[in-house]
């Protein structure tokens, strides 16, 4: 399991650090265990919001499978805060150097800039400090109006609430989407946001409701959206009829089972073609018997019934 580890700067917000924290703390909860760590240049770090929190001074062993996360602080310029010692931004930089990821929440971009790691990247923060950043980091490639950006290996996020964005984004690409999902409905933030696309990803956007029993359909099919899914089999699983079953989802999500799961497949397919594989092999991959399907409801833009 992977190690996960805070870096804690004087005049820290709380919720850049507590709204990860949470979600891997939820994650873990759930079956997923990730070691947390709290560090720092001294043994006592006084938030923005006025409480003193405790953190190690002595770095663990770290592998390439660990995390090192820098919560954003009070910053209504960059300059002249967010104090950490050099030999702090050098470790954070050799972890990256050694294989691991790194990431940011708010304004803790500027001690990743500080540390090397945005030169020729794309990267974001929170929009206050946006132009700063681009004018401290002159090689870095600010990116704008967005929730996170990843690139090799470094990880930056908006801020305050993206964080927790950022982190389940994290969750999904270790352990699944339905993983993420689980933990986003656990924490009553189903609505989770991707990174720098404009839309609400199809798996999250009809989570805004609190009928326990349409999401536990939903989550099996989450786990299973690219196999052979009838209804009657869904519906004994619910424990319900067809017939209710149906009624209760459309009212739940606005969405039949079957359109809600040829959503999923959809979704999943144009991320494959984004990434460089054919709409063949996309549509073998979502579970498709071939591509005709997928290019047809590509062009429709819904499922066909």
């Amino acid at each position: 399991m992977s190690r996960i580890v805070f870096v804690l700067v004087p005049g820290l917000h709380l919720l850049d650090l507590a709204g990860p924290a949470q979600v891997f703390s939820t994650a873990a909860d759930l079956g997923h265990d990730h070691p947390l760590s709290y560090l720092a240049d001294r043994p006592e770090i006084r938030t923005h919001q006025g409480v003193t929190l405790r953190a190690e001074t002595s770095w663990p062993d770290l592998s390439p499978a660990d995390l090192v996360v820098v919560p954003g602080w009070h910053s209504p310029r960059l300059a002249g805060t967010g104090h950490l010692e050099r030999r702090t931004l050098d470790r954070i930089a050799g972890h990256h150097a050694a294989g691991g990821t790194v990431a940011s929440i708010c304004a803790g971009a500027d001690a990743l800039g500080r540390a090397g790691l945005l030169d020729g990247r794309r990267c974001t923060t929170h929009h206050d400090v946006q132009d700063e950043v681009a004018r401290r980091y002159p090689r870095a490639v600010v990116v704008r109006d967005v929730l996170y950006v990843e690139d090799d290996r470094v990880i930056t996020s908006a801020g305050i609430a993206s964080g927790i964005d950022l982190a389940l984004h994290l969750i999904a690409v270790w352990h699944g989407p339905a993983a993420a999902a689980r933990v986003a409905r656990q924490m009553v933030v189903y609505a989770r946001r991707n990174g720098d696309e404009q839309q609400v990803g199809t798996m999250l956007r009809h989570r805004a409701h609190l009928s326990d029993a349409v999401h536990r359909v939903q989550d099996r099919i989450d786990d299973r959206f690219t196999e052979p899914l009838p209804l009657a089999r869904l519906a004994a699983a619910a424990g319900m009829s067809e017939r209710t079953l149906t009624r209760r989802f459309e009212a739940a999500t606005g969405q039949t089972p079957l359109r809600y799961q040829q959503l999923l497949r959809v979704e999943r397919a144009e991320h494959l073609i984004g990434h460089g594989a054919t709409v063949e092999a996309a549509a073998r991959a979502v579970g498709f018997g071939d591509a005709r399907m997928l290019r047809r409801l590509r062009s429709r833009g819904a499922p066909a019934r």
